[in-house]
């Protein structure tokens, strides 16, 4: 048994509250990991509200959360990847809703886990599966390009901070929607910022005025304005809108858990070619507030519940 956030039943924040939960069995192919962090993202709310029921088996009670870092404490015989002492982070989206990251410790297959970046603290280690994984897969299947012009909306927040970097990693000019408050953090990264809402065309517009090669679209509700933003032959990829990504020809993406994505990301963190932006931390005691303040749609980066 562990300490965990879990809930017993669909619903809003109020089904949160810390309790007792089992852990999944040690077998020849797990990794038992005594939890620093475990990282928060919309998608959970959903879970909570039932919203996976018809994608996902599920059993109560359900140990909310999908990210997660800390030390390994105990690995299955035919485990080489990690060792107990190592640090080792996750996304450890399993095929049953049951077992999540919210919990003192964490039972997970191998095939989820990798060695946590070094350069970094495994707090914000925990803020970097879901939203990293989601960013590198997507852009992956977009295939940039060198000097490539890229739309990213949505490029403040947990996906779009990492978007933003990979895409000019890939040697591609950016620009990225946000609001005026985090304008300037993207100037930092080399992101050409314009506002969300009216003027977000004419600004980007005449930034790229013969248009965009690729759109990223993270937020939603925003394809069908950016259509006269695009160049000939342009791409698109959506994580929110799979109907309209698809209708023009491009690509929607759910992320996939990987270790091996996992180790790409932790391999950029170390040699300083990817920054993590922790929005703040939360004990699990508080993890309602934590996802109330994520719900306001206001956050830079990412949030972290600690035990």
């Amino acid at each position: 048994m562990t300490r965990a956030v879990m809930y017993s039943e669909f619903g809003d924040l109020d089904v949160l509250k810390l309790g007792e939960a089992d852990l999944l069995p040690m077998g020849p192919d797990t990794v038992r990991l005594k939890v620093a962090g475990a990282g928060i993202n919309p998608v959970d709310y959903k879970v909570m509200g039932g919203g996976l029921a018809n994608a996902f088996e599920h059993h109560f009670p359900i140990v909310a959360g999908w990210d997660v870092a800390g030390e390994v404490l105990e690995v299955g015989p035919s485990v080489s990847e990690v060792s107990p002492g190592d640090r080792a982070y996750a996304y450890a989206r399993l095929d049953v809703i049951q077992h999540g990251t919210m919990a003192d410790e964490v039972v997970l297959p191998v095939r989820v886990v990798a060695r946590a970046p070094e350069t970094i603290d495994l707090v914000h280690a925990a803020a970097v599966p879901l939203t990293g994984l989601t960013a590198m897969q997507l852009l992956r299947r977009l295939d940039l390009h060198l000097d490539e012009t890229v739309l990213v909306h949505n490029a403040s927040g947990g996906v779009g901070q990492f978007a933003v970097q990979l895409a000019r990693l890939a040697g591609a000019r950016v620009i990225g929607t946000a609001s005026a408050g985090n304008h300037e953090h993207l100037r930092s990264l080399g992101i050409e910022p314009v506002e969300y809402g009216d003027g977000m065309v004419e600004a980007v517009r005449a930034l790229a005025p013969q248009g965009v090669d690729v759109v990223v679209d993270l937020i939603g509700g925003v394809l069908d304005t950016s259509d006269v933003l695009l160049a000939r032959n342009a791409r698109v990829g959506s994580i929110t809108d799979a109907k309209g990504a698809l209708s023009r020809g491009g690509v929607y993406h759910f992320v996939r858990p990987s270790g091996e994505d996992l180790a790409d990301l932790a391999n950029l963190i170390n040699a300083g070619d990817l920054k993590v932006d922790l929005a703040g931390t939360y004990p699990f005691e508080r993890a309602a507030d934590a996802y109330r303040e994520l719900q306001q749609g206001h956050v830079r980066g990412k949030l972290v519940l600690t035990p």
